[in-house]
């Protein structure tokens, strides 16, 4: 059983989603793409503006809309599964949803983040069970950044059934990377691997970018994104 996972970390960029998808393409176009491309959380709209605002409630669409749209294209186009974000509109209700699309387009899972950070007061707490889904052969799970710090208790059975943990992020610290001290214990009490895809340094620059990484079942560190490549490609067995 194995899966070649490409995880992209295009630089941050605020309200362009169509420019965004063009980076992603040019970021791919480097190698051959994998089973699977994982962007990271918010990616197509940006996570927080370069006034330092975090609302994104003017890019909330229904979800079968653009950005569902443009991710269906590259899953098409690339011929590999895609996991993706969505900014969704549901009412009055906002989420921040990220897909897991098949090679043809179809939907495979969808998730809303449970756990919106302190500053994302656009965003209605999700509604939906962590979910469960296959690629390849793997069972996987799939859970957006903030929601962290809940997973072990919250999701303890779908980490115990999956093989694969997809951790999709926006990632905001300190000078210090506090990820490998919540990711490791994480895929070493579980026995899984960890793929987190976290948004790339870019407009703004903010503590916590860059760096997307795969976590072994052992809890060791297999790969990290450098700020040069701007993705990282993986083999899971």
């Amino acid at each position: 059983m194995s899966l070649n996972v490409t995880i992209v970390e295009p630089p941050a960029l605020f309200g362009e989603p169509g420019k965004q998808l063009q980076r992603i393409d040019t970021i791919l176009d480097m190698a051959p793409v994998g089973d699977v491309i994982v962007l990271p959380e918010t990616t197509l709209t940006g996570y927080v503006s370069p006034q330092g605002l975090f609302d994104l409630s003017a890019f909330a669409e229904p979800f079968e809309s653009s950005q569902l749209a443009g991710l269906r294209e590259l899953a098409v186009r690339r011929r590999a599964a895609v996991i993706g974000p969505v900014i969704e509109r549901d009412g009055e209700r906002r989420f921040n949803t990220q897909v897991v699309l098949a090679a043809d387009g179809s939907l495979l899972a969808k998730y809303r983040k449970r756990h919106p950070w302190y500053p994302e007061t656009w965003a209605t707490p999700g509604d939906l069970p962590f979910p469960r889904f296959r690629l390849g052969e793997l069972e996987c799970t799939l859970a957006i950044c903030f929601d962290v710090h809940f997973l072990a208790e919250e999701a303890m059975h779908e980490l115990g059934e999956s093989d694969v943990l997809f951790f999709c992020s926006a990632w905001v610290d300190s000078e210090f990377d506090s990820r490998p001290d919540h990711l490791v214990p994480l895929a070493r009490d579980f026995g899984l691997v960890v793929v987190n895809a976290n948004w790339g340094r870019g407009d703004p620059a903010l503590p916590g970018q860059g760096g997307s990484m795969v976590v072994g079942p052992t809890g060791a560190i297999l790969s990290r994104a450098t700020e040069l490549h701007r993705r990282l490609d993986v083999r899971i067995d």
